[in-house]
């Protein structure tokens, strides 16, 4: 584990931020006040196009990412988000779909953003800055070594997320950076560190875009990789979904239909005799065997479909 970088106020001095290539001038937005409505739009999917490209380039460090987190989860820790600005919306937007998605709820998925509630809808740039205010929301949550924190911040050294990262390693939890500057501070202060560097802004400084987009990928896949690695997907359906509103009832019963290879009628009346519980559903169909031993096969199978089929077809042999 890295030594941690020592201050005595209360506030994580800055890193000098004129290197940095989120701060950078990008040499093709030079003239962008001259350009056509049309030149500024080529020019911005220009820049976007370099965005997937350098995603692709820390898959590896991805990859550990989420081995890391679904370990955690598995053994009963949670997964903690930390951002500010931008880097904190993105982290509770994704925190928000996790629950309806993959019936994942905040108990063990949360996302914190610097400045609190006001933060999601205005800008709090000052909260930013607190690094002892960082630390003290984790304290808050009573976070311990079975916790994991993942530090959202595009320049890689807002001091709120380093603050919060640093509480998280005085318990033992396992840390994890997203930045989008090579070298960042971040790796100071994680275990694993994920650099997406997309290059300087069409817009000097305005991280909300390449930047913004960069950290949504990531957050997309690590999200969406950890809940397949924790059952909450059976081939590339969302048996974990919450029914909570009519489009999911709709999308629940196409999911049990093309899953269970039944009627859509048939789906309806698995969906109703499971008590609206789309794995338990799809075994029940699959199997062609009631509620009880369907939940049962799925307890054995530690909620993964696939492995309560298997088990069920192999209690027949």
């Amino acid at each position: 584990m890295k030594e941690l970088k020592k201050c005595g106020c209360g506030v994580e001095p800055l890193a000098d931020n004129s290197p940095l290539t989120t701060e950078a001038r990008n040499e093709n937005s030079l003239q962008l006040d001259t350009m056509t409505t049309r030149e500024i739009l080529t020019l911005i999917n220009a820049e976007d196009h370099k965005i997937a490209p350098a995603v692709a380039e820390v898959i590896p460090q991805i990859t550990q990412a989420v081995e890391l987190i679904t370990t955690r989860l598995k053994a009963g820790g949670r997964l903690f988000y930390v951002g500010a600005g931008t880097s904190g919306r993105l982290g509770i937007l994704d925190v928000a779909e996790i629950r309806p998605t993959f019936g994942i709820g905040l108990d063990t998925v949360e996302a914190i953003i610097a400045g609190g509630a006001k933060a999601i809808t205005e800008a709090v740039e000052e909260a930013e800055d607190d690094f002892h205010q960082g630390s003290k929301e984790l304290k808050r949550r009573s976070i311990d070594g079975n916790d994991v924190v993942v530090g959202i911040a595009a320049s890689g050294s807002t001091p709120f997320v380093l603050g919060a990262l640093a509480a998280a390693r005085e318990v033992g939890a396992a840390t994890i950076g997203i930045a989008c500057n090579c070298n960042s501070r971040l790796r100071d202060y994680s275990d694993i560190t994920i650099e997406v560097v997309v290059g300087p802004e069409v817009l000097t400084g305005s991280t909300r875009m390449k930047a913004g987009t960069a950290q949504k990928m990531v957050l997309n896949m690590i999200s969406t990789a950890t809940m397949v690695k924790l059952g909450q997907v059976y081939e590339n359906l969302m048996v974990g979904m919450q029914i909570t509103n009519t489009k999911l009832v709709q999308r629940a019963i196409r999911i049990v239909s093309a899953a269970a290879g039944v009627s859509a009628a048939e789906a309806v009346d698995l969906l109703e005799a499971s008590g609206k519980d789309i794995k338990t559903a799809i075994v029940m169909g699959k199997l062609k065997i009631d509620a009880a031993s369907a939940k049962e096969l799925l307890e054995q199978a530690d909620g993964y479909v696939r492995k309560a089929i298997a088990l069920g077809l192999n209690n027949r042999r």
